[in-house]
């Protein structure tokens, strides 16, 4: 896939931003393949860990050249937004793992996943309104999410940067490794922690955790009784109960 590196494993997906010499900015190519990827966990749902490796760059943002030919037809379009809210909807969880720079179109994109786990280097920033567009791709609606209305704002007016211990602070990401190379076996971890559950419970779960407020508690109450019926639920509890009953 163009700009992109692609490893399967049996339960998840591990997708690396592969444009060095662009410092993985984000352009029509890579949006393309990213959409190959979604369709590829839409179809046979698995986790997904998101990195650009660590080579000191996550994304460095959208491709500025690329981006100031865009007319607003082009906005309308929403050719990145498109495909970064295609990710969040992804059945399964996700997990972006981030060493250096996430900036603009690069910290949107580590926005729509599910958990993010970076480097001490790490660093997000929203500098569009110093090119005279805004966020565009999710941080006007994902970021007050994520850190709250009023820090949102303040990082979207200004551009300012924010450090990897800042972020972990006001919630921005959920784990900071001290090494890059402590970074893809901490994200594995993670995700192999969650492995650990029912593949079904974790997809209602998210599917219940991203629904609209609106739609609780009835799609809570759906998803359990699907869930209740699941064969996985009966041997994994009658599993527990043998363990206790050994004890």
């Amino acid at each position: 896939m163009s700009g992109l590196r692609v490893e399967e494993q049996p339960d998840r997906l591990v997708v690396t931003l592969d444009r060095p010499e662009k410092r993985n900015a984000i352009d029509a190519d890579l949006i393309a393949a990213l959409h190959e990827v979604c369709a590829e966990l839409e179809a046979r749902p698995r986790m997904l860990l998101l990195t650009g490796g660590t080579d000191g760059i996550f994304a460095g943002g959208a491709d500025i050249a690329q981006l100031r030919e865009r007319g607003r037809l082009d906005a309308l379009a929403a050719i990145n937004s498109a495909a970064f809210a295609r990710i969040r909807a992804l059945p399964m969880p996700t997990v972006a793992a981030i060493d250096g720079p996430a900036l603009g179109g690069g910290a949107e994109l580590a926005y729509a996943c599910d958990l993010r786990i970076c480097s001490e280097r790490a660093i997000f920033g929203q500098p569009e309104v110093r090119l005279g567009i805004l966020a565009g791709a999710g941080a006007t609606h994902r970021l007050p999410a994520l850190v709250g209305e009023t820090r949102a704002k303040e990082l979207l007016f200004t551009g300012r940067r924010v450090d990897a211990a800042e972020a972990l602070r006001i919630g921005l990401v959920n784990q900071v490794v001290a090494a890059p190379e402590e970074l893809l076996p901490a994200a594995h971890a993670l995700i192999d922690e969650m492995a650990k559950g029912s593949a079904l419970a974790l997809r209602l779960t998210k599917l219940a955790v991203d629904a609209p407020t609106g739609a609780h508690p009835q799609l809570d109450l759906v998803s359990q009784a699907v869930l209740f019926t699941d064969e996985e639920k009966q041997r994994r509890m009658t599993e527990f109960l043998e363990r206790r009953r050994g004890r």
